[in-house]
């Protein structure tokens, strides 16, 4: 998929919006790209997760032995990429704060892990996604997602591989040009407001 391909099926969906954001990092930013949204469709997910299969080099994709996501923006995202990869599909939850595994999932020692998120923005969620994996036991070889927001700065420490790099800019809360603070500002996310 090309990017305005990718792009035409957010708009598709009513997944790219305008106007002032909060993001999960505490950034602002003009436009969002809400995954969720583009997800709730299981033929558009499985077609993104498709193209974003397709991506990964076969000498990445032929080691990989699980997905994990982190919640709740990547499970849909992690399971669509289980689901292209033919491989299984775990997400990382942090009722308390730190990522972890629940609900029975467990990796084995040393087992190839993809880390698999929806929109990549600083990395941190990322980041701290791979550190939860590795203290589970996994070895995170490549890390996937559907938009890096990041404009190709994120450093996960691994291969990544996005389905589309945006360039969208975001600005600090007390560094906000007029016309984005003249706009109220929501929070679209799944975490609080910071």
């Amino acid at each position: 998929m090309t990017d305005d391909e990718v792009l035409a099926e957010f708009r598709a969906a009513d997944a790219l919006l305008e106007g002032h954001f909060i993001l999960s990092s505490g950034l602002r930013s003009p436009r969002y790209l809400q995954c969720a949204r583009v997800l709730m469709n299981p033929a558009r997910g499985a077609k993104l997760a498709d193209a974003l299969a397709a991506r990964i080099p076969a000498e990445i994709r032929d080691q990989l032995q699980a997905v994990v996501s982190p919640a709740m923006g990547g499970v849909i995202a992690g399971h669509e990429m289980g689901r292209a990869l033919g491989l299984d599909a775990m997400f990382l939850e942090r009722p308390e704060g730190t990522f972890g595994l629940r609900r029975g999932f467990a990796l084995a020692p040393g087992q190839k892990v993809l880390m698999m998120e929806d929109v990549v923005t600083t990395g941190l969620s990322s980041r701290e996604a791979i550190k939860a994996i590795e203290e589970a036991g996994g070895q995170v070889i490549a890390a996937a997602a559907l938009v890096d927001r990041s404009n190709g700065t994120a450093d996960l420490g691994v291969p990544f591989f996005p389905l589309i790099r945006l360039e969208v800019p975001t600005y600090a809360a007390d560094a906000l040009p007029p016309e984005l603070a003249a706009i109220p500002a929501i929070k679209p996310g799944s975490r609080a407001k910071p």
